[in-house]
């Protein structure tokens, strides 16, 4: 019996030990296991850095989707994980997608839809979960938001049904985000129905999705945003999948 015992304490710490390992989604040097535009993606002092120009924009926002280099340039799902990355946004805004798919009717393959832990150079909308093409903006910084369903607004969006309660002060959780040309972390954790985003280990938005179109798996993601001029980098992307 005691040996009994022993095993399945064994057998639950090896389970946890498997649950703790972070897995590199980025090897620092090239774009290999990404799929973006060229025009606009590449590998700069070691960070997948998107650039825009008023001689280069792009029509409608572009991502540059994990492939995970499996040769057939085919995205990876994840449905349950912790995500980091480490980003630096000079000009712009952006976000990083998760538990997201291809838009219906995109320009090019290049088109993304779902969750986004958004950060933007002005710190504005940083921390927040936007719903890119998918029912707009779901918690603003310093929200929990519990989602109940789906309704459209008078041009016919679709838009969250929610109840929001605060977690925080949205400027003084600002202040704990900082500017350009300093790096930030950014720690998205995507557990069930919850979804909880940090910045700098400090928790800037949840959500507790129950709408029947909630995600529970996807793709993930970088975002350009089309508009002015911009550029982004991320470096450090690491994930651990929660079994």
């Amino acid at each position: 019996m005691k040996l009994f015992s022993l095993l399945c304490v064994l057998f639950l710490v090896g389970c946890s030990s498997q649950q703790s390992e972070w897995k590199s989604l980025f090897d620092g040097k090239t774009l290999s296991g990404w799929d973006g535009d060229p025009k606009f993606w590449s590998v700069q002092d070691g960070a997948i850095t998107g650039i825009t120009t008023a001689e280069n924009p792009t029509k409608g926002n572009t991502f540059i989707i994990f492939t995970d280099a499996n040769g057939d340039n085919k995205p990876v799902e994840f449905s349950d994980f912790e995500l980091k990355i480490e980003y630096n946004i000079p000009t712009g805004n952006s976000g990083l997608q998760y538990r997201s798919f291809h838009r219906p009717g995109g320009a090019d393959r290049w088109r993304i839809a779902g969750y986004q832990a958004d950060y933007d150079a002005s710190r504005k909308f940083a921390g927040i979960n936007y719903g890119e093409g998918f029912r707009g903006i779901l918690a603003l910084r310093g929200e929990h938001a519990t989602i109940s369903g789906t309704k459209k607004d008078k041009k016919g969006r679709e838009t969250p049904v929610k109840t929001v309660t605060s977690i925080g002060n949205a400027d003084e959780l600002q202040k704990h985000i900082k500017p350009a040309p300093e790096w930030n972390e950014l720690h998205v954790i995507a557990k069930g129905n919850v979804l909880t985003h940090k910045i700098n280990g400090v928790v800037t938005s949840i959500v507790t999705d129950n709408d029947v179109n909630k995600r529970l798996s996807g793709l993930i993601a970088l975002q350009l945003h089309q508009g002015p001029p911009m550029k982004m980098q991320v470096r450090s992307v690491k994930i651990k999948e929660l079994k």
